[in-house]
């Protein structure tokens, strides 16, 4: 099980990983920031991206904010980091 911080920008033009912000994975949302919508486009990009199911995927902390805590079930944290930012 991994727990990570993302930075979420919200309203993109298409779904995408930026890089690194500080600590924090940066990824781009076509969702709008309201009623959670950015949140569960952030939800399925993980999962397809990370090629896990969407339920693996658990907002822990900043439902209401760009900064988030994520836990991410079946993943070490170098696991997700290599995968999305092609890191070792």
């Amino acid at each position: 099980m991994a727990t990570l911080r993302f930075h979420i920008a919200p309203n993109a033009k298409i779904d995408k990983v930026i890089g690194e912000y500080g600590d924090a994975i940066k990824i781009k949302v076509r969702g709008p920031a309201a009623k959670g919508k950015a949140n569960a486009a952030l939800r399925c990009f993980l999962a397809e991206e990370l090629k896990i199911p969407k339920n693996a995927i658990v907002v822990n902390h900043g439902h209401k904010s760009r900064g988030k805590v994520i836990r991410i079930e079946g993943l070490s944290a170098a696991d997700v980091r290599r995968r999305l930012l092609g890191t070792t």
